[in-house]
This record gives structure tokens, C-alpha cells and sequence, in this order.
């Protein structure tokens, strides 16, 4: 879950009271200050030490944070949400228990109805256009081991922040970028992910408990 300290008591409240409380062990939440009451609270709180802005560059620190942490941990899934997600922990064991985490797997939902168009930096005067699709981070998503593996020698370390500053776009995208357009994986797309972008009105009420992640809603302005 991806934080920042000004939202610890806006937003992270209300998932410790609800989805994250059913699911302490495998949840980790990467914030931008220190909180002694939240470690209490939860345990597995990481500072990552980045600065908190929302710009590209605060954003893509803390998503080479989360990665690798993960890498570190040895778990077989690599799931990404903001601090704005409810995330239904049974609908996305079940959903991901019909991929073999060894496999190449990159699962989400796109905000986009197409690629998204950018210019790879070769050299200081040579550009290459690339397009790709990637999956929103705000409706989040999921990696496996055996790519988020492959994936290392763009990610890892200082290598995520400067791959996301040779495409010059945010985190979700370079995660896109570097699982696309370098390791020619393709996304595998969800319905079952959503983000605050979507009308959540279109999902029917019968349908909610099958979702996978959930977001807020604006209706009206409100």
C-alpha cells in the first residue's frame, strides 16, 4: 500500500479498521514519514525516505522501494495499491491462484483505451518512440515472482528511477514500460480492479462482492 505521512489518519484508518486489519501478515505499507503509532498499529511499515510530493520522481522512489522489498521478501505475488483502495483479499487469492506466480504474469487495468505513446532516451541526442499499455496504479496490480525476477536489471536498486527518468513518466507506466516494452510480456486485463477514474456506479451492486479492489467514488462534485 502506497502512503504518504499527510493521509496516515485521512485514508490509512479506515483500511487498518477494515481490509487490512483480516490481512496484516501479507500487507506492507510504504510511507514517506515516520509514524510510531502506526508500526505499532501495524508492524510492517516501511519509510521509504522519499520525498512527499506527488511528482514523478517521489512517486517512482517509493515504487522502487516496494519493489525491492518485495524481491527481498520472497513472496510469490507482487501486489500494488494506493492508500484509496479496498482491496477484497479472498476475490484476489482466488483470481490469482489461476496463474502459476513462476510464469510471467502482469495483471490490472488499464485508465487508458490505448497505449500510452512516450519517447525512450537512447543517448543524450538519440529518442526512440516506444507504446505500451500498463495498468493504473490507482486501481492497482499485481506482478509475479518470476517476472518481477526478470524485470531486475531495470528495478532494481537505483535502476527503477532511472529508467522511469529515461521515459520520463510516472511509476504505473515505467512498471508498464519495463514489463512491455522491454520484456515483450503482455498485460493481462481485469475488470475486476478499479480506480477512483471510474464511475462506480456502473458496477451493480450484486456484482461488488466479486470485485477485486475498490476505490472511492465522486458523484456530483461531492
Amino acid at each position: 500500500v502506497k502512503t504518504t505521512r499527510k493521509f496516515h489518519k485521512a485514508r490509512l484508518e479506515l483500511l487498518l479498521d477494515t481490509w487490512i486489519s483480516r490481512n496484516k501478515e501479507m500487507t506492507y505499507i510504504f510511507t514517506d514519514g515516520e509514524d510510531q503509532e502506526l508500526k505499532q498499529r501495524m508492524g510492517n511499515v516501511i519509510n521509504t525516505n522519499c520525498s512527499s510530493a506527488h511528482s514523478r520522481q517521489a512517486l517512482s522512489c517509493k515504487m522502487a522501494v516496494e519493489y525491492d522489498k518485495f524481491i527481498e521478501s520472497g513472496r510469490k505475488w507482487f501486489c500494488h495499491v494506493d492508500d484509496d483502495n479496498y482491496v477484497n483479499v479472498r476475490m484476489l487469492v482466488k483470481l490469482l491462484s489461476s496463474y502459476a506466480h513462476t510464469q510471467d504474469i502482469y495483471i490490472g487495468k488499464p485508465s487508458l483505451d490505448r497505449p500510452i505513446q512516450a519517447t525512450e532516451r537512447i543517448s543524450e541526442n538519440k529518442m526512440h518512440p516506444v507504446h505500451f499499455w500498463f495498468a493504473t496504479g490507482g486501481a492497482g496490480f499485481c506482478i509475479s515472482r518470476g517476472l518481477a525476477l526478470k524485470m531486475t536489471p531495470w528495478a532494481s536498486g537505483g535502476h527503477f528511477m532511472s529508467t522511469a527518468e529515461k521515459i520520463r513518466l510516472p511509476d504505473d507506466c515505467t512498471i508498464g514500460y519495463i514489463i512491455e516494452s522491454v520484456l515483450g510480456v503482455k498485460l493481462i486485463r481485469s475488470n475486476l480492479f478499479h480506480s477512483h477514474l471510474e464511475n462506480l456506479h456502473q458496477v451493480p451492486k450484486s456484482e461488488i462482492h466479486k470485485q477485486v479492489t475498490l476505490s472511492y467514488g465522486m458523484f456530483e462534485n461531492k
